[in-house]
């Protein structure tokens, strides 16, 4: 069954089961994973609604009308309609759906105008239910991450070998991103940072030129068939110090900590707790604060950044099936800003890696 199958199945499933006629879905650039999940529409401009029936009808409502006619075209089984005044335009479709019960997700971005153009429609907060339907995933969802992974970690080495003394940044990211376009993967979500002890994070691509005894971080996070994963690593370039081996080691064993604790029942606190008791041991818990660092990993699938936040007060249960990053990325204060992650599902049993890349330091020559 194709990806698309199992997700209309499971999304019908599960509106027949919370007794909805229907959900009301809302996307845009940058976070359309309720809209692709439903529809299989990406959207690259503007906003969007989504309505999903518990027949496995859908409808499109778009405010742009570039993407009105794309969508035409790429989702032929989908009634698409350009909507200039968008709220607008869903709203009077919620009245005419009448007593119908209708969810919206995701509430905390749901348009307010909505609520009171569809006034006397019965709205339910379905944010819950259509998290949980992309939070768990399919055996074809599964196999879509890990081809991700796949190829996340075929550009890494790309990454590794373009990352030269005296090429610039911006350099070494425009050939990982020409070698994801020449596979047919034109979406990747990439930072780094180069640098030694000043370097506080990663960033966009600079003009800044790499130069002998760098630390070259990365992540890098490209898309397959709508759904993302992610590598973190960390090189040096020229022989590394004793200093740079050292804190490296730390980051490795937080990471492998963090990837002993996945299994099902434990929260993502517990896995944030592992990671950063590891920086405790080594007296480094003040770097895994805010004031350092955002999170200890995070979920994957059809968003870049997807729930749960792995940190130490998100008290979400992982579940068989879940796809997460285990990656505690933070400042070291000797040699600067360190990250290391792997790619990972929960199983039955524990865990398991969703690809097979080493987790040792790379080196380039200098």
């Amino acid at each position: 069954m194709s990806i698309h199958d199992e997700r209309k199945a499971k999304l019908t499933q599960v509106l027949s089961g919370a007794g909805l006629d229907c959900v009301v879905l809302f996307g845009n650039a940058w976070q359309n994973d309720y809209l692709r999940y439903s529809t299989d529409f990406a959207i690259v401009e503007g906003d969007g609604f989504a309505v999903f029936h518990r027949d496995g009808a859908a409808q499109l409502f778009l405010e742009s009308s570039a993407e009105a006619q794309r969508a035409k075209v790429e989702c032929p089984t989908v009634e698409v309609t350009f909507a200039p005044d968008l709220v607008e335009a869903i709203a009077g479709h919620v009245k005419r759906l009448g007593n119908r019960a209708i969810g919206q997700a995701p509430l905390a971005v749901m348009p307010m105008g909505l609520a009171a153009l569809a006034a006397g429609s019965k709205l339910e907060d379905a944010t819950a239910l259509f998290d949980r339907c992309m939070f768990i995933k399919t055996p074809a969802e599964i196999d879509a991450v890990r081809r991700a992974t796949k190829i996340a970690e075929d550009g890494y080495e790309i990454f590794r070998d373009a990352s030269r003394p005296g090429r610039t940044e911006y350099q070494v990211i425009a050939e990982v991103e020409a070698y994801f376009r020449d596979r047919g993967c034109p979406e990747n979500f990439q930072i780094m940072g180069s640098g030694g002890v000043e370097m506080m994070g990663m960033h966009p691509p600079s003009d800044r030129k790499l130069k002998a005894g760098d630390l070259v971080t990365t992540e890098l996070t490209p898309c397959i068939d709508g759904y993302y994963s992610q590598i973190c690593r960390t090189l040096v370039i020229g022989e590394p110090t004793k200093a740079q081996q050292s804190a490296y080691a730390v980051f490795v064993e937080a990471m492998e900590a963090g990837k002993k604790m996945l299994k099902p029942g434990v929260t993502a606190a517990d896995v944030a707790h592992a990671e950063n008791d590891v920086f405790r041991a080594h007296g480094l818990g003040e770097y895994t604060t805010a004031k350092y660092t955002r999170v200890r990993g995070h979920g994957m699938g059809l968003f870049v950044d997807g729930v749960p936040a792995i940190l130490e007060d998100v008290e979400t249960v992982l579940e068989e099936n879940v796809t997460v990053i285990v990656h505690p990325n933070t400042y070291h204060p000797e040699v600067g800003y360190v990250v290391v992650g792997d790619s990972m599902v929960v199983t039955k049993g524990g865990s398991e890696m969703l690809g097979s890349f080493t987790s040792e330091l790379q080196t380039v020559g200098a």
